[in-house]
């Protein structure tokens, strides 16, 4: 079965294997969930990401989750973006998320950053997602 939202896969997936308290969750490989990664990595709500092939030609990514006295980082992870409504913003109009005490994740022309980022390097974009 085709999935239509990807991002959103892998983002239920880790915010399901939170909720187990999994150290590891399995994830398939595509370029936008390797930025969106890359970002959580950067920001510290995961400990890191490796990818491996499974068979020729299909990759898979295993994200390695990260607790703090056996609580999740991860309080809030949503989708804000959706294939059916796609949600944009200028800098401007960005808001700090939780009073800056989480993120959003943008796709910009700069690549897949941070609200922080996005800030500093003065572009806006489309909100893939946002964390607390």
């Amino acid at each position: 079965m085709a999935i239509s939202d990807p991002l959103a896969d892998m983002l239920t997936r880790i915010r399901n294997g939170q909720s187990r308290g999994l150290p590891t969750v399995k994830s398939p490989h595509s370029k936008l969930r390797v930025n969106v990664l890359e970002v959580l990595q950067r920001e510290g709500y995961i400990r890191g990401y490796s990818d491996a092939e499974v068979r020729t030609g299909i990759s898979e990514l295993t994200i390695e989750l990260k607790y703090d006295e056996g609580t999740p980082v991860i309080h809030s992870i949503q989708r804000v973006s959706k294939p059916g409504r796609r949600v944009y913003s200028k800098i401007k109009d960005l808001k700090p998320n939780r009073g800056g005490l989480g993120i959003s994740i943008l796709s910009t022309p700069r690549g897949v950053v941070s609200d922080h980022e996005a800030r500093a390097l003065n572009v806006g974009g489309e909100v893939l997602c946002e964390v607390f």
